[in-house]
């Protein structure tokens, strides 16, 4: 086992390739910091993390404090780590807890910082309709994804990727470059570069307020919300009728309607194609209440759109 010892905090999927890429290198690991129990699902039975499943299965100290307070740690009897690796973990760390190891503390950012700062820079990345994403490892300060960077990798996003796929790949992509990189930053051999802070954008928690469509605004915008928006929230839109459906899958098409933003102006080919505020937006895999997730064609085999508009 290597004698350097690497605490680890994180909660979601997202955080789980990189856990056990430590443990695959055979780092000693004191404890691991995750969320605590939340409710979850219809029944709200308390639901444990990602994180805190992973760690029990190979046999590690898990810590939940509801206070990221020195008494807790203390309390708890945990040993003080060289370093600590931190993904996804859901809370700022106080600052006695980012110099309690000797090392510091690293995080693995799911961007290329200084762009998109933040709890969500993958939907926004996707949002924003940008062409490349990657990961940034990054030594924490006090300041939000702020701290200097030791390396970065950057990834292509796919023209139809939505973000549960680019999770995905980034997730894996960052366990496998920290594992790259670790070895020099324990021995201090890998320099640190400062981060622009006049080019940083910000990706703010995303909500389920936000998952309404504005068909006002123009097709190609809201193509990148249906990818960004899946498999959460998942963009939605009412009809005028009141009928309302979450769009799964939709494609930007490059044509000129002059019907009133939200209007359907097509169902003639299986497809659903609605007017927005600039170009038309083809749906493809749309879900009605309490149903399943069905193509567009599907849907219209047993549901009429024909002069239908929705809601702006």
């Amino acid at each position: 086992m290597n004698p350097c010892k690497i605490a680890f905090a994180g909660t979601p999927d997202f955080a789980v390739p990189t856990l056990r890429i430590l443990l695959d290198l055979g780092f000693d690991i004191p404890f691991v910091l995750t969320q605590p129990d939340r409710p979850s699902g219809r029944g709200r039975k308390l639901a444990q993390s990602s994180v805190k499943t992973e760690a029990l299965k190979h046999g590690l100290e898990v810590m939940q404090p509801l206070k990221l307070s020195k008494a807790a740690f203390v309390e708890h009897g945990a040993v003080i780590p060289d370093l600590m690796i931190v993904v996804a973990y859901g809370l700022l760390l106080p600052n006695w807890l980012l110099n309690w190891p000797r090392l510091g503390a690293i995080n693995v950012h799911a961007s290329l910082l200084p762009r998109w700062r933040g709890a969500s820079p993958i939907q926004h990345a996707i949002l924003e309709g940008d062409s490349q994403t990657g990961v940034s490892i990054m030594q924490i300060n006090s300041g939000l994804d702020a701290g200097p960077v030791y390396g970065q990798h950057p990834l292509s996003i796919g023209k139809h990727e939505n973000a549960g796929s680019l999770h995905d790949r980034l997730s894996t992509l960052g366990a496998n470059f920290l594992g790259e990189l670790l070895p020099k930053i324990i021995s201090g051999v890998l320099p640190l570069v400062s981060q622009n802070k006049s080019q940083a954008t910000f990706a703010p928690k995303i909500n389920k307020a936000d998952a309404a469509i504005d068909w006002n605004q123009p097709a190609e915008k809201l193509a990148c919300q249906v990818r960004a928006f899946n498999p959460w929230p998942i963009s939605e839109s009412v009809t005028v009728d009141g009928k309302r459906l979450r769009i799964w899958e939709a494609e930007a098409v490059s044509q000129h309607s002059t019907a009133p933003p939200g209007s359907v102006v097509d169902i003639k080919k299986h497809m659903i194609e609605v007017a927005t505020g600039q170009g038309v937006l083809r749906i493809l895999k749309l879900q009605p209440p309490g149903g399943r997730v069905v193509s567009a064609k599907d849907y219209l085999n047993a549901n009429s759109l024909e002069g239908m508009r929705f809601s702006c």
